[in-house]
């Protein structure tokens, strides 16, 4: 199996993990996956607060697939792939639970659009972020809400216009990416593990109500999101891209 979602739920806590044998990257089908597992557990009255991680501590995740942005020939199809991302930051947003997240290892792109839909991020010290999307000329439009609601569009711009450098964890803590920044995997599973007990034991309406507070004024998102995946859907068909994808993928 070269990709997977799965979670198992202990205490009122889901432990949700996503896995794909390339770095973590998400085609469609894992895209869709992830929403409907993240809207599952919403409706799960078992569960009070989740924890979400991939497989790994090298890549969190490398955000898109490049193989599928690859066979991508028309509009409509380019609008729908990046619209999964949409709906997965929607998904997140709406869910009535806390979602904490466990980031270890680098994190590109789109999955820097996941970690901004935590409501709790705890990195390790691997946990250095890129937006690399103008570097393969797209940009990061779907996610861009997200990640500016966390950090400010300052910060965002500086993320955005140096798409090949690595950011370090501190400065995405300084920022308010992350809201923890531990020494390794092991310590980021425990405190999460710590947190997500502690916030279990608390109303599940009043962190439902709190919830929407945290994502006030997110209200014109379902809209918003679905344009930024028609400005990505139109860009991914340009030469530019294609070509810069090609030469990645031979490079590796």
């Amino acid at each position: 199996m070269n990709e997977y979602i799965e979670y198992q739920i202990n205490k009122d806590v889901a432990t949700l993990e996503f896995y794909h044998e390339k770095s973590n990257s998400f085609p469609s089908t894992l895209l869709d996956r992830f929403i409907e597992v993240i809207e599952e557990l919403g409706k799960n009255n078992e569960v009070k607060v989740i924890i979400l991680r991939s497989k790994g501590d090298r890549v969190f995740s490398a955000g898109a697939s490049f193989d599928e942005l690859l066979i991508i020939e028309d509009f409509e199809t380019g609008k729908k792939f990046f619209s999964g991302f949409a709906r997965v930051i929607l998904a997140m947003k709406n869910c009535p639970k806390f979602i904490i997240g466990c980031i270890n290892g680098k994190v590109v792109g789109g999955g820097v659009g996941i970690v901004s839909a935590c409501d709790y991020a705890i990195a390790d010290e691997t946990a250095y972020l890129k937006l690399s999307e103008l570097s393969i000329g797209i940009g990061p439009f779907v996610i861009e809400p997200a990640i500016t609601r966390k950090v400010g569009i300052t910060a965002f711009t500086e993320m955005t216009l140096n798409p090949t450098n690595w950011i370090h964890p501190f400065w995405a803590k300084e920022k308010g990416l992350y809201t923890e920044v531990l020494n390794t995997e092991k310590q980021t599973m425990q405190r999460a593990a710590e947190l997500a007990q502690q916030l279990a034991r608390y109303s599940s309406e009043a962190m439902k109500k709190l919830k929407t507070v945290f994502w006030q004024q997110t209200d014109k998102w379902d809209n918003l999101l679905l344009e930024r995946a028609a400005m990505s859907g139109e860009l991914v068909l340009s030469d530019f891209t294609k070509e810069t994808l090609n030469k990645f993928k031979n490079k590796n």
